[in-house]
């Protein structure tokens, strides 16, 4: 479009101009054309002045009149474009419909042509046009007739030749058309070698019995009929037998010399020839014999299996962590694994059969490399002890399921998918194979029974020496208790000597089991070697080796063992930890300690305690066992609920037995003390609350007696603190606590008391409740013991005072524990040397 330029006007301004194309444009906005119209019509020489000038219309009228007249000369412009364009359209349609109704006669007369020559075929006579339907197709049929007379030429063909090639071997005794055959190469050829070379068998078979041994008569008969023939018949089978020997070992020579050279399809023509020869089995077996795998491995299969004696020691000691997989064999399942997963894209590429052949493969490696290997190490294992062995069983175990399921992730030939379910159930069944001999009935079990029986009764060897030498009570209820687990200490320690003793043990296993028992090689008499007090006493570091050594066996038992009898063998180790731990170990310790309390309960002199600090390890000990039994043991026979039931029962007779012992220590521990601190108490003289010497008795206000016990009570403060904790010395203390207030409040009623022997009621009241004190008490008893001060001050306030605390009695029965009750107040008053003053007896007549 053209614009006037802003520089100049002329006097008869032209009118905006354009085109299609200006409005053809994809960034045509009506209202920017607008606008540039309205813009161009503006004058620029407007005069500035104070005044605006008025608006003028006229230029824009104008221009809007000739930019409407410029459209209407487009649009008629447009119109008649259009009117062109649809003339064309109604002409090409037109033409259209017609090129459509031809090739519509045309198709019409193609359907009609076709139908008539189907009718043709299926009804010649044209009689019945229904029959279409009913009838044969008479062209397939042509097709089946045509198809049944090339296989019957081919099938004559083959006849011809096969008949052919008997004749030659039968009457010049070559092959010279199957050679000529076999010399022209390629599968098909090798197949078809094949195929007659099997069928000239058969023949031979029933046409030449005698090549094959089967003579009934025939040559009596020909002999006898004048064959002068028989004397020139060749043998048959021996040819036929050549031939397919030499064949074979042509086709097995090609696959080897392909298999140098990875040519992979070469390789896989002549297994498929083989495989339709014999089923493949030669070249199955060429092609595992003759890997270079197991050529380099049965060179080495003979070497002995070298660890170093460190790593044998430390797989022999229990309580070093197993060192792992023995290296030898470690390092032939690492190559195992790269040499599988190599060979089986070889394989796959190599033979239609694929997976025969990797299952043959698999077969070899496990039977005979991981087999014989496997085999040394755990021989070698085996003589250096049961533990030894177990270890390795498992770490080798383990390593190998590892490889198998490598494997099975890695997918072999159906790399990178898993592993083909029969390839999958092949490795599977090697693995257990391979461990079969080693876990048959109940061989596996018992060998960790009787590891941990050793171990067990190594470590407790002393201990059961210490408690067999000590002297027990020769009569009474406590030895027909301790009769059955000194019984089981017994049989235990005799055990351990008669096993030391064993032909069978090796020297690495004996070592150990002298180590662990803290015992000497050179103590000629094992009866008599020296033990301590210190080998008697309960040790939580013992107890955690065996639990250490327990859970290891557990743990190997899970891995190694079927799940189907793992609740019978986590059964079987539970026994043996109730037996060793629970009955050997623990109840041995409290019967001595029990023996021990209740020895002490009528002594003269005072008595010794110092078994109740080995009470604590004994409380450790059964809590440690009894958390092991019902988080790991007992859970794993929940898939057994009879079993199950039944450990359950094992463990809470064992256990409550345990506890009942601890119990009675305890029992027997609290009538010790009543006793001492009754028999104390009895020693308290009549006069020590009347003193006469007033300068004497402020130099000691507490009694001898007092002291005594209240030295007595603090020595027991410490023991009970290192033989229980918890509850369980606060339920302890609160019951000694509450048995020596009672009787310290009928200790007091029994003395005169003047007014300077009230201040060493007081004293002595003071320091039995400080003495008390140091226990922890349950709130009741604590205030039991408070209301002893109570009695103190009884013996030491005036009338007015005692008035006073008269009125705050309980009216309870005597003998409250928690507040005085009357007839206690008036006991303790009347044990007052100025009982019948006035002031005292206004007192208790106002009771």
């Amino acid at each position: 479009m053209e614009r006037v330029s802003s520089g100049s006007r002329a006097l008869f301004p032209k009118g905006p101009s354009f085109t299609i194309e200006d409005f053809s444009n994809k960034d045509f906005i009506v209202r920017d054309f607008v606008d540039s119209l309205a813009e161009n019509a503006i004058s620029l020489n407007r005069r500035s002045g104070p005044t605006q000038q008025a608006f003028d219309p006229k230029p824009l009228i104008r221009t809007f009149e000739n930019a409407l007249q410029g459209l209407g000369n487009l649009s008629e412009e447009l119109q008649a474009k259009e009117s062109d364009l649809l003339s064309q359209v109604r002409r090409a349609e037109a033409q259209h419909d017609q090129t459509l109704d031809t090739l519509g006669r045309k198709l019409d007369q193609s359907i009609n042509q076709f139908e008539a020559l189907d009718l043709t075929l299926n009804n010649p006579n044209g009689n019945d046009r229904g029959s279409r339907e009913a009838g044969g197709n008479i062209a397939v049929q042509i097709g089946e007739k045509l198809e049944e007379l090339d296989r019957k030429r081919r099938r004559a063909l083959d006849a011809n030749f096969l008949i052919q090639c008997w004749l030659q071997v039968s009457e010049t005794g070559e092959l010279t058309s199957l050679q000529d055959i076999r010399r022209q190469g390629g599968s098909e050829n090798k197949v078809k070698c094949a195929i007659i070379a099997h069928q000239l068998m058969r023949i031979s078979q029933r046409l030449d019995p005698i090549s094959w041994g089967q003579t009934n008569g025939f040559h009596r008969n020909s002999v006898a009929n004048g064959d002068s023939d028989i004397g020139r018949r060749h043998n048959t089978r021996e040819i036929l037998e050549k031939f397919c020997e030499t064949l074979e070992q042509d086709l097995l020579k090609q696959f080897n010399n392909s298999y140098r050279k990875q040519n992979f399809e070469d390789m896989r023509e002549c297994a498929k020839v083989l495989h339709d020869f014999n089923g493949g089995a030669s070249v199955i077996a060429v092609f595992v014999n003759q890997h270079q795998f197991f050529i380099d491995r049965d060179q080495l299969i003979t070497d002995e299996v070298t660890t170093d004696g460190e790593t044998w020691d430390q797989l022999a000691d229990p309580d070093s962590d197993p060192p792992g997989v023995e290296p030898s064999l470690q390092s032939l399942i690492d190559e195992v694994k790269i040499v599988m997963q190599e060979e089986s894209f070889i394989i796959k590429r190599a033979f239609p059969y694929y997976e025969t052949v990797l299952i043959k493969f698999i077969q070899r490696v496990f039977q005979q490399s991981i087999q014989q290997r496997l085999e040394m190490v755990l021989e070698k294992a085996n003589t250096i002890s049961s533990l030894a062995f177990l270890r390795s069983l498992h770490s080798s175990r383990s390593y190998i399921g590892a490889l198998v399921e490598d494997l099975k992730s890695h997918g072999l030939t159906e790399h990178p998918e898993p592993c083909s379910p029969q390839i999958s159930q092949t490795l599977d069944q090697q693995m257990e194979e391979l461990f079969v001999p080693y876990m048959m009935s109940n061989s596996y079990i018992d060998r960790e029974k009787k590891s941990l029986e050793e171990l067990f009764n190594s470590l407790l060897f002393k201990y059961n020496m210490y408690h067999s030498r000590r002297k027990k009570a020769p009569t009474g209820f406590m030895a027909s208790l301790a009769q059955q687990t000194n019984q089981l200490m017994a049989s235990a320690k005799d055990a351990y000597l008669e096993r030391l003793e064993s032909s069978d043990l090796t020297p690495t296993q004996k070592a150990m089991m002298l180590r662990v028992a803290r015992v000497q090689e050179t103590d000629k008499n094992k009866n008599e070697i020296e033990v301590s007090e210190e080998d008697g006493v309960l040790s939580t570091a013992n107890a955690k080796r065996m639990m250490k050594w327990l859970a290891e066996s557990v743990r190997r038992t899970l891995e190694l063992g079927s799940q189907n009898e793992t609740p019978k063998d986590v059964a079987i180790l539970l026994n043996l930890l109730m037996t060793n731990m629970g009955q050997v170990y623990v109840e041995t310790a409290l019967e001595a300690a029990l023996e021990k309390a209740t020895s002490q309960e009528n002594v003269k002199t005072e008595p010794d305690l110092s078994y109740l600090p080995y009470l604590r390890p004994a409380v450790t000990i059964i809590n440690i066992m009894s958390r092991f039994i019902n988080i790991v043991l007992i859970r794993l026979a929940e898939s057994n609920t009879t079993v199950r039931r039944s450990m359950e029962a094992q463990a809470k007779t064992g256990i409550e037995n345990i506890e009942k012992k601890a119990g009675s220590i305890m029992k027997s521990t609290v009538d010790v003390i009543i006793n001492w601190v009754t028999k104390s108490l009895a020693q308290q003289k009549k006069l020590d609350f009347l003193p006469k010497d007033e300068f004497d008795m402020m130099e000691s206000l507490q009694t001898p007696t007092c002291t005594s016990i209240c030295v007595f009570l603090s020595r027991c403060t410490k023991l009970l603190a290192q033989a229980v904790d918890g509850a369980n010395l606060e339920v302890f203390s609160s019951e000694l606590a509450l048995a020596i207030q009672r009787l310290l409040f009928d200790h007091f009623k029994k003395f005169k008391v003047n007014a300077t022997g009230g201040l060493m009621v007081t004293k002595d009241i003071a320091g039995y409740v400080g003495a008390l004190k140091e226990w922890p008490l349950s709130r009741d008893v604590g205030l039991a013991v408070e209301m002893l001060t109570e009695i103190g001050y009884l013996f030491i306030i005036g009338p007015e005072a005692l008035r006073e605390r008269s009125r705050n009695l309980a009216a309870g029965a005597a003998g409250s524990t928690r507040r005085l009750v009357k007839a206690d107040f008036k006991a303790f008053v009347q044990s007052r040397d100025d009982a019948k003053t006035a002031g005292v007896q206004s007192v208790l007549s106002g009771l």
